[in-house]
C-alpha cells in the first residue's frame, strides 16, 4: 500500500430548513405551481354558503309543495280543485256489502271534516249481510243527527234490500227511471252438503249440549223445531226492516209493511210509492245537493282514496285472493241477509 494514501473528507451536513411563516404579502405562485406544503386551504367566499343554504331551502319548498299536491289530489279524486268552502264527499256502495268498515270509517271522517258540505252515498248494490247493512244506516243516522251534515243517495243500476236500507237512511233518494229499488225483506240461505258428504262415504260427528245448539248443521236436513227457531229469527229481522225504513223515510209501518214484500221497482215505479224522492241521476243528486248546502257553481268532489294493490302486496300476502283455501268451500255456517237475489 502506497504511503502517500489519504481518505476523502466527510460530506458536510446541510443546514435544516426555516421555519414556514405566513407572508401575506408575497405574491401568489405562478400558474401550476401548487401552494407550498402545509399552506392552509382557501377560505370560501359567504356567497358560497349562502347558496348551499337557499338550495336546500328551495328543495324542502319543493319537496313540501310535492306532498300538499299529491296529498289534496288523493284525497279530492277526479277533482283537481282545492276550494275548501265547496266541497262535496260521494262514497261509492259497490258490490255485495260484507262489513261495515270502510263505508262507516268514511263516514266518520267527512261528517267530522267541517269543510266537507254534504255526503252523496253513490250506491250500485243489491244489498248483503244484514247486521253490516243495519250498521252502516245507523251510522248514516249519527251523521245527519250530530253533524247537521246532509247525506243523500244517488242509485245508480241497483239500490236494493240492504243497500236501500242504507238509502232510506239518507235525507233524500235519487234514482233513475231504469234503476232498481226495494225489496224490503230477508233471506236465511246455507249449503247442505249431506248427500255429498255419503257420496264420499264421509260421516259428520257433532257432540252438543241444547237442542238448537247445532241448529243449521249443513250435513243434514232441518227438524221442525229447528225450521221454526230460524223462521221466528227470520221474522225479527223482518220487523226491523220495516221499522227503521218507515223512521228513515219518515212515514209509518203501516205504509212500509205493504211494500215490504222482496220484490223490486224501477225508479219510475218507486217515486209514486214513495220509496224515492226523485227521479234523477248522479249529476242531478250533484248538483241539486250542491245548491241546496248552498253551494254556488260546480262544487268541488272529495273522494276516499283509492286503496289499490300492486303486484307487490299480492306476492307477499297470505295468497288467499289468487288462491283460496279449498276448506273455506265447505265452511258455509247459516247466514242472515237483507239481499236481492
Amino acid at each position: 500500500m502506497p504511503e502517500d494514501y489519504a481518505p476523502p473528507p466527510p460530506t458536510p451536513t446541510p443546514p435544516p430548513p426555516p421555519p414556514y411563516t405566513r407572508n401575506y404579502g408575497a405574491p401568489a405562485p405562478p400558474y401550476g405551481v401548487g401552494a407550498p406544503y402545509g399552506a392552509p386551504p382557501r377560505r370560501r367566499s359567504a356567497w358560497f354558503y349562502i347558496g348551499i343554504i337557499g338550495g336546500c331551502m328551495v328543495a324542502v319548498f319543493l319537496l313540501f309543495t310535492s306532498m300538499v299536491w299529491y296529498t289534496a289530489r288523493s284525497f279530492n279524486g277526479s277533482s283537481g280543485g282545492l276550494d275548501f268552502g265547496k266541497r262535496i264527499a260521494v262514497i261509492d256502495i259497490s258490490g255485495v256489502i260484507l262489513s261495515p268498515d270502510a263505508v262507516d270509517t268514511q263516514l266518520r271522517r267527512f261528517g267530522d271534516d267541517d269543510s266537507v258540505k254534504a255526503i252523496i252515498l253513490h250506491i250500485n248494490s243489491p244489498g248483503g249481510g244484514a247486521a253490516a247493512s243495519q250498521e252502516i244506516y245507523h251510522e248514516v243516522l249519527r251523521v245527519r243527527m250530530t253533524k247537521h251534515k246532509k247525506v243523500v243517495a244517488s242509485v245508480e243500476s241497483v239500490g236494493a234490500s240492504g243497500a236501500y236500507y242504507i238509502a232510506s237512511a239518507c235525507d233524500k233518494i235519487y234514482a233513475n227511471d231504469a234503476s232498481v229499488v226495494g225489496s224490503i225483506g230477508v233471506i236465511m240461505e246455507w249449503t247442505n252438503y249431506g248427500d255429498l258428504l255419503k257420496w264420499a262415504k264421509l260421516k259428520n260427528i257433532t257432540i252438543s249440549r241444547g237442542d238448537l245448539k247445532d241448529a243449521g248443521d249443513p250435513s243434514r236436513d232441518l227438524t221442525p223445531q229447528e225450521q221454526a227457531y230460524f223462521q221466528s229469527l227470520v221474522d225479527n229481522m223482518y220487523g226491523q226492516f220495516i221499522h227503521d225504513v218507515a223512521v228513515g223515510r219518515h212515514t209509518t209501518e203501516d205504509k212500509i209493511r205493504p211494500l215490504a214484500t222482496g220484490q223490486v221497482w224501477t225508479g219510475e215505479q218507486a217515486l209514486p210509492l214513495g220509496l224515492i224522492d226523485q227521479v234523477g241521476g248522479y249529476r242531478t243528486a250533484l248538483l241539486d245537493t250542491a245548491r241546496e248546502v248552498g253551494i254556488s257553481g260546480e262544487p268541488t268532489i272529495v273522494r276516499p282514496p283509492s286503496n289499490k294493490r300492486g303486484l307487490l302486496s299480492l306476492l307477499t300476502d297470505d295468497g288467499e285472493d289468487l288462491f283460496p283455501n279449498p276448506s273455506k268451500l265447505l265452511d258455509r255456517s247459516p247466514g242472515f241477509y237483507f239481499m236481492w237475489k
